[in-house]
């Protein structure tokens, strides 16, 4: 699928973009990966990082607000990956024109560019916070996945085709707890902070995501949204199994932030389908006759909802602890 195929990803200099560009690299023959982001700096870091791979990689400097820019680094590319965003919810909220212009008319100017420069296959990264958003940036984001969706309505006769793979925060990413919980654990602090006692979220690592990614290029026809099966774990459980026995303090949910990470609504169990490792939620309108379910799944049943509090796999404070001598917290 990969083979010989040239991938561009937007936003590619950050955690996902320079993990998927290993991942891809060492796993399959690409012709080459273009990174598209906004950063010299960043670009000249992960070139120095990369640097064995010199030959099949290309750095375009570019915004997604910039339409003609975009359009010249998608000559040649066949798959696009759409990681690019304004992501911090804070930001969001102060500077709310800003996260519009990068995250829908951002999106908007790729589906543009791929419906105009002959891609095949366009794969849009979203998040948990688009479901059911209680900030802008899950506003913002809900939006984006909607464009992608419809987007399908314009391929006509062309091979091409929009996706959408959803998560949550990535165990260990910089927007996840586990950081700061280690930073604090590190300079010799016995008391951890938790929002709410509460609260609870899903355990996704980056590999988990970026294979999810490549799933939903393999096997989309346009319009799905991936769902990974993945299991829960409780914050007070995550706190107990990096530093046992520590004292937690409950300082209150902050502004835009959820108590439970939801995947799948009540609403969308209508054209929700499950398969052994993910769920798809299929469009409620399709506009040609490839964007058809696969039907070796099942309907999940109506009223279904996929949230990090209903879920019927958990970690315990041991699979935490199993999971975190996996991961490199020294960084």
């Amino acid at each position: 699928m990969l083979k010989d195929k040239t991938i561009l990803i937007t936003g590619g200099t950050g955690s996902f973009g320079k993990s998927f560009t290993r991942y891809v690299l060492t796993h399959y023959e690409p012709k080459k990966i273009i990174i598209y982001s906004r950063d010299e700096f960043k670009q000249w870091l992960m070139a120095d990082e990369f640097k064995e791979y010199a030959e099949k990689l290309r750095f375009f400097i570019g915004d997604v607000r910039d339409l003609e820019r975009l359009k010249r680094a998608c000559d040649g590319v066949d798959y696009i990956i759409h990681a690019a965003a304004l992501k911090q919810v804070p930001a969001c909220e102060y500077n709310p024109n800003e996260a519009i212009k990068t995250n829908i008319h951002g999106a908007m100017n790729v589906i543009d560019a791929a419906l105009d420069c002959g891609i095949h296959k366009v794969v849009a990264l979203s998040t948990d916070k688009a479901v059911e958003p209680v900030n802008l940036y899950g506003g913002t984001k809900l939006v984006s996945d909607k464009l992608f969706v419809a987007a399908n309505a314009y391929a006509g006769e062309k091979d091409i085709n929009f996706s959408i793979v959803r998560y949550g925060n990535v165990a260990g990413s910089r927007g996840s707890i586990i950081p700061v919980f280690n930073n604090i654990i590190k300079e010799g602090g016995t008391k951890l902070p938790i929002t709410d006692f509460r609260m609870t979220r899903f355990w996704i690592s980056l590999t988990q995501g970026i294979e999810l990614v490549i799933k939903a290029l393999m096997e989309a026809n346009g319009g799905e949204t991936f769902i990974s099966k993945i299991p829960s774990f409780k914050v007070t459980d995550l706190a107990e199994a990096m530093l046992p026995g520590c004292k937690l303090e409950e300082i209150g949910i902050r502004p835009g932030e959820k108590l439970h990470e939801i995947m799948v609504t009540k609403e969308d169990s209508m054209t929700t389908y499950e398969y052994d490792k993910h769920y798809i939620v299929y469009p409620q309108m399709t506009w040609n006759s490839k964007q058809q379910p696969d039907l070796s799944g099942k309907r999940v049943k109506e009223g279904f909802e996929y949230s990090s509090d209903r879920n019927t796999e958990w970690l315990s404070v041991e699979d935490i602890r199993t999971l975190l001598k996996g991961m490199n917290l020294e960084k």
